[in-house]
């Protein structure tokens, strides 16, 4: 969302001019992780029922003493400007700015049952020798992919799963049955 991507570059500039883009970040993590893991607070920030002082309090309340001043600063401001439907949007579009200007790429591996340390470490390496930058490696559990893995990397994947490979065996006996 573009407003969510503009107050994340605002967020940015500030906490680069601050000196405190580390702390901000992992303030932004928080959130988000906040947000994503309480279906009530979301809501809460979501409700037009709600006033707005009510809300800053709540912020307040919750974030006070957890995050720096300059992020509890900021939420509040989203707060006041009646944008705090966008926290989570804002932590995530901060979490990819700060990602972009540190140079560090998320690759995503899809698994049905989780890598194990070894594989873990050739599928990093493999990634880290694909791009030149940091790679932060996140892992999936998804038992409909059967076996194998998927690997997306950006606007990239590449796809080893069983389900895959079982779907191309399909189509070809399809084709060969309508041939």
């Amino acid at each position: 969302m573009i407003v969510a991507t503009r107050y994340a570059k605002s967020l940015m500039e500030l906490a680069l001019e601050s000196n405190k883009l580390e702390a901000v970040r992992t303030d932004m993590k928080a959130v988000k992780n906040l947000c994503e893991q309480n279906h009530e607070f979301t809501l809460f920030l979501d409700s037009p029922i709600i006033k707005t002082d009510k809300k800053i309090s709540v912020l307040n309340e919750v974030f006070k003493g957890k995050v720096s001043d300059l992020t509890l600063s900021f939420l509040t401001l989203i707060a006041s400007k009646h944008r705090e439907a966008l926290v989570k949007e804002i932590a995530e579009a901060f979490d990819e700015q700060y990602k972009q200007s540190k140079n560090i790429f998320t690759a995503v591996v899809t698994s049905a049952k989780g890598l194990d340390s070894t594989t873990k470490n050739k599928v990093l390496d493999l990634v880290k020798a694909q791009t030149k930058g940091e790679v932060e490696l996140v892992e999936k559990i998804d038992a409909n992919t059967i076996g194998g893995f998927i690997l997306k990397i950006g606007d990239k994947q590449i796809d080893r799963s069983v389900a895959r490979q079982l779907s191309e065996v399909k189509k070809q006996l399809t084709n060969k049955q309508l041939n």
